[in-house]
């Protein structure tokens, strides 16, 4: 894969780490046209101004991306020295490998993690970087592209570094590291389809929250389409990715459409799941049906047979995130601001 620089201009590409761009109760106050007592008095007890006036003030809030910062005012300028990290599960083993990227390089430049979990929820990601952002951190790690529309505004608002990683695209907040799930989606389609599997069912953790999830089917189903096949099922479990929900959605699929040939899992564990399913039912890996994961975790290496699978740097992902939020910090130019990092096919024995 390539590493990219291009892409429009962002707003907080050149972001002054002194926050003196931040936005400030006076900018709410200007927006919502009364005073900058009567927005802290709104903002610190609600029922004291009128309904009519707390609307006004809490669409400027909206529309500018205010966060209240609960520093004293003779901190705020100041650095306090930490970046949240904000990821999607703390289950999930591909997160602590890039936790421990970002973490290698913070702690060399005195900056600490604060980590957050929004369990694959939009709605708990904005939460978390509405209180994160009130503690006036240097920077901002956050997973994925996908963030609601007020998340957006206020890590726009913000005026520090923000880096959103694991996934790679056109339009990042400020400064994006990570990898195209859709290609990585064709290519094991591609894969598949070249060793004659022509049944390739799908399965999913939460697709409907989990959209990197989403787009490996996407690419999949992409692949399938330009060899002129259908392809199988696609199957999105109702709970996060687990061993034992592997196995379950072998059970559910060889029920449902039993002339299946492959199974592409959106994660490792899932994919070692159904192949420990298989073996119980005395279904041949890859003769009968073919397996195959996505992250590349280490014990997709230790099961036999191998898991066929494609490797994420997440290490990598983690590292150079945290280096280029460092370097924004410094006030020095980050040389690219819109990372891929690609991604490895391993070629194995389960397909």
């Amino acid at each position: 894969m390539t590493t990219d620089n291009g892409g429009r201009p962002r707003a907080g590409r050149n972001r002054s780490r002194n926050r003196k761009n931040r936005v400030t109760v006076k900018d709410v106050a200007e927006r919502a046209g009364v005073g900058t007592m009567t927005v802290s008095r709104a903002l610190r007890s609600p029922d004291s101004v009128s309904a009519k006036l707390r609307e006004r003030i809490e669409m400027a809030v909206a529309d500018l991306g205010y966060v209240p910062n609960r520093l004293a005012g003779g901190l705020a300028s100041s650095r306090t020295r930490t970046v949240p990290v904000i990821i999607p599960s703390l289950s999930n083993a591909v997160f602590p490998d890039i936790v421990e990227g970002i973490s290698s390089v913070l702690q060399r430049h005195d900056l600490q993690i604060l980590l957050g979990n929004t369990q694959y929820s939009l709605a708990d990601e904005e939460a978390l970087v509405s209180t994160f952002l009130s503690w006036s951190p240097d920077g901002v790690i956050i997973t994925g592209l996908e963030h609601t529309e007020r998340t957006r505004r206020m890590l726009a608002a913000a005026d520090i570094p923000v880096v959103e990683i694991v996934e790679w695209g056109e339009a990042p907040i400020d400064m994006n590291v990570g990898l195209s799930h859709v290609a990585a989606g064709r290519t094991m389609g591609e894969y598949l389809i070249g060793q004659g599997y022509r049944r390739i069912a799908f399965v999913g953790p939460q697709m409907d929250r989990d959209v990197r999830a989403a787009k490996r089917l996407a690419g999949l189903r992409a692949a399938l389409a330009a060899a002129g096949q259908e392809g199988g099922p696609a199957l999105s479990l109702d709970r996060p990715s687990a061993v034992r929900a592997g196995g379950d959605a072998i059970s559910q699929l060889l029920g449902e459409a039993p002339d299946i040939d492959a199974v592409f899992f959106a994660n490792d564990d899932m994919a070692v799941g159904g192949l420990l399913e298989c073996q119980r039912r005395g279904i041949a890996v890859p003769g009968t049906l073919a397996i195959a994961g996505f992250n590349g975790l280490e014990f997709s290496g230790e099961v036999m047979p191998r898991l066929t699978t494609i490797l994420t740097p997440r290490h990598e992902i983690g590292r150079r995130a945290a280096e280029m939020l460092v370097t924004r910090l410094a006030g020095q130019p980050v040389a690219a601001t819109r990372v891929d990092v690609g991604f490895t096919l391993l070629r194995r024995e389960s397909a």
